[in-house]
């Protein structure tokens, strides 16, 4: 009975559903975090009548015809990269994006990784570095004997050092944008890798044509909303549901089927 199979598809991609769900809820306090969603596909469909095939010698034709779908598949997980709210910390070392563009980090394996997160802090060097170590690029190391940092809008990083009447410069931020964000590789820890889905990365300054500017003192939340989520969620449920019960009419249909005496 090709209802078995087909509700079968349904809570297979309902539990994917469900999946994605669970990991926007577990990271609903995650910095710069992008919330997913799970989009699907109808399967191929049995003709067993086509439509507009002729039905008589007369020339009339099958208005509808009769086609049996086969159930449902995962089509992508997608994600959803509005911004997210600006949390004050008053932490110097905290940048948030607000507008487009990723931070650009180097990782131990010498590639340049993205990110939204920019709760950043100093190495043993000076360097600002992500949670993880990796040095944010282009590099930016702040003297040993600063004072104070300050970030402008526009990515210009200054410090205040004793014996300077005006803060010194000492480099600047650059941010990437890229085509189609969405198609950006997650590798956790709050970094994207490029690929061919999402296109080159191209590089500006913060504030100009196209990209966001940055905010010290603040971090960018996640964009994960609580009601909707726990509204999908028993969306998702709800449908799982239904197709258990496909499932167990079919099983007795079945059962009585087999249960039939000549």
């Amino acid at each position: 009975m090709q209802a078995l199979r087909t509700a079968a598809t349904g809570m297979a991609a309902q539990q994917l559903n469900v999946e994605v769900i669970s990991n926007n809820i577990a990271n609903m306090n995650t910095v710069g975090f992008k919330r997913q969603r799970a989009e699907f596909q109808d399967l191929l469909y049995q003709t067993l009548e086509r439509a507009g095939s002729q039905s008589s010698d007369q020339g009339t034709v099958v208005p509808t015809g009769i086609q049996i779908g086969a159930g449902v598949k995962a089509g992508s997980v997608y994600r959803i990269t509005e911004q997210g709210s600006m949390t004050a910390t008053g932490n110097d070392l905290d940048l948030a994006i607000d507008g487009r563009g990723y931070l650009q980090v180097l990782m131990p394996s010498g590639e340049i990784a993205f990110t939204r997160a920019g709760n950043l802090s100093l190495n043993d060097q000076g360097q600002l570095v992500t949670d993880d170590g990796y040095q944010v690029q282009p590099a930016i190391t702040v003297p040993g004997d600063a004072t104070k940092v300050i970030v402008s809008k526009t990515g210009q990083v200054q410090v205040e050092q004793p014996g300077s009447t005006t803060p010194n410069v000492i480099g600047n931020l650059e941010l990437a944008n890229f085509i189609n964000e969405a198609g950006l590789e997650a590798i956790g820890d709050n970094l994207y890798l490029q690929t061919g889905s999402s296109g080159a990365p191209t590089t500006g300054a913060p504030g100009s044509t196209g990209f966001g500017s940055v905010l010290q003192g603040y971090t960018e939340a996640s964009n994960v909303d609580a009601v909707t989520e726990i509204t999908a969620l028993i969306t998702a449920q709800r449908a799982y549901e239904m197709n258990s019960k496909v499932i167990t009419s079919a099983d007795q249909m079945l059962s009585t089927a087999n249960q039939l005496k000549s």
